[in-house]
């Protein structure tokens, strides 16, 4: 296969993997309300953020990603790399002025939107093809430039009279992106796959103004994250590999980026490696109406709550980003009918309940009049029925989560109680590994309703922990997850 054809049959496989690659991408882009005077949309840019060396040395965030899985290509294959990421874009509000010119305000009022200063999110690729074979040995080093640029448009009111203009800036980003193969030791042709994605940025910190992440971010390269595709031959799991394969993904190092098998379920010559931990195949539920760029809420009450805005807090919104206004629209011309799909689904059930009936049946992939008005489930398919209610409201009442305490290895933990944490012991996720020996403090005791007991924590260092507290945002362990830190008073 010539790399002409390669390119073409690689951008149809990308195509589709793009449509989780750009949730990747846009993940907290701007958070509901979609208002750039929300409290939450002041700190922004959390997920695989690249800042320039200069600024990392400063602070906890990282200047490169570290990517390693495992290959078996075939003779000749070749590997296409696509490096995306988001470059911050500076706008400027600015009113004109009688004669001519324009001052720089902090908003901008007009009859549909209210326009305020912000950081756009420009979509950057960088586009790597070669040989498996050239990334043996020192292997292949691509670097990448995007200059600094500036642009205006202008303001038009509702007549069509010029009331402003935007200006936006970019600064200029260097990176550089390190391929490199190396075969395993033993009976199975397979090679350790390394992909390094660095910001090689020589912007340094004004003098005098100390740590500025906000400074920094212009310079940085945000939300990054890797397609590859070999032309011929295979990946292998990060997290189902086969039995021979274990020891030696044990082995690869991926730091502040995680791989999967990407694209069309069944195949696997395409990985997405993410700074969001996911799943094998991961893919958009096909009842999502829309980008909605708040990943941790649910589409259903995010939709509701969007459309039930206020006419001020929707221009707002309008005028904070695009993206925010396309929302708005999405909430406020969304048919009754897309709205009610969003209400749930139920997926691989019979994995569950064990082999479904032989007669014909309701299509338990989606609700629908087969299934009880309580979201219960027919009785042919096996479910028992409890004679009593799972659980009594008012069993509640004699808890009080910040008030409530826990004994952790003969010492009381309660809120304000410092803890390590030691997640992992149920093997829930990847992310796990990234908390292991961190400190936290707890924040409350919560017990659920089969009588197990979790602690809320917020992860110290973490610079977002504040506004995670004050939206009630928390990390949950159970007690023989973590170790007590002191003895509180």
């Amino acid at each position: 296969m010539t790399l002409t054809a390669f390119a073409a049959e690689t951008e149809e496989r990308f195509a589709l993997a793009r449509q989780v690659a750009d949730a990747v991408l846009f993940e907290g882009y701007v958070l509901y309300p979609y208002r750039a005077s929300a409290a939450k949309n002041r700190l922004r840019w959390q997920f695989g953020v690249l800042v320039p060396p200069a600024w990392g040395a400063e602070c906890e965030e990282h200047d490169f990603q570290h990517t390693e899985c495992l290959m078996e290509p075939k003779a000749d294959a070749t590997l296409s790399v696509e490096v995306r990421f988001l470059h911050a874009r500076r706008r400027t509000v600015q009113r004109a002025r009688p004669d001519g010119g324009f001052d720089t305000v902090s908003e901008l009022d007009l009859d549909d939107r209210v326009l305020v200063p912000w950081d756009e999110g420009v979509e950057e690729r960088v586009e790597v093809i070669a040989p498996v074979d050239e990334l043996l040995g020192d292997g292949v080093v691509h670097p990448f430039h995007r200059p600094a640029r500036e642009d205006t448009a202008p303001v038009l009111d509702a007549a069509g009279r010029t009331v402003g203009r935007l200006l936006r800036r970019r600064e200029e980003i260097n990176g550089t992106v390190r391929l490199s193969a190396r075969e395993l030791d033993g009976p199975y042709r397979a090679l350790r796959l390394t992909a390094v994605v660095e910001n090689t940025s020589g912007w340094t910190p004004p003098e005098g103004r100390g740590a500025d992440r906000d400074a920094a971010l212009p310079h940085s390269l945000v939300a990054t994250h890797l397609l590859m595709a070999l032309s011929a031959g295979s990946f292998l799991s990060m997290t189902d590999p086969p039995e021979w394969a274990k020891g030696a993904v044990a082995a690869c190092r991926n730091l502040h980026t995680w791989p999967v098998l990407a694209g069309e379920p069944g195949r696997a010559d395409l990985v997405l490696s993410s700074p969001i931990i996911l799943e094998d195949h991961p893919a958009i539920a096909p009842e999502s109406p829309g980008a909605l760029y708040d990943a941790t809420e649910i589409d259903e009450i995010l939709a509701l709550r969007t459309a039930a805005l206020t006419d001020e807090e929707k221009r707002e919104a309008r005028g904070t980003d695009e993206r925010a206004a396309a929302v708005i629209e999405l909430a406020d011309s969304m048919p009754a009918e897309v709205l009610e799909r969003l209400h749930g689904a139920v997926r691989s059930l019979r994995e569950v309940t064990g082999p479904g009936p032989t007669a014909p049946g309701p299509d338990l992939t989606d609700p629908g009049p087969g299934l009880t008005a309580l979201g219960g489930f027919p009785d042919e398919y096996g479910v028992q029925r409890p004679d009593t209610p799972w659980w009594d409201p008012a069993s509640d009442a004699g808890f009080d989560p910040t008030r409530d305490r826990v004994v952790v290895d003969g010492r009381s933990v309660g809120k304000g109680s410092r803890v390590e944490l030691h997640p992992g012991l149920r093997h829930t996720d990847a992310q796990d590994i990234f908390l292991r020996g961190r400190t936290a403090e707890v924040e409350a005791v919560l017990h659920d309703v089969d009588g197990g007991v979790h602690l809320a924590v917020t992860v110290e260092g973490d610079p977002g922990a504040d506004i995670r507290r004050e939206q009630g945002r928390f990390l949950y362990f159970q007690p023989d997850e973590v170790t007590p830190l002191e003895d509180d008073a």
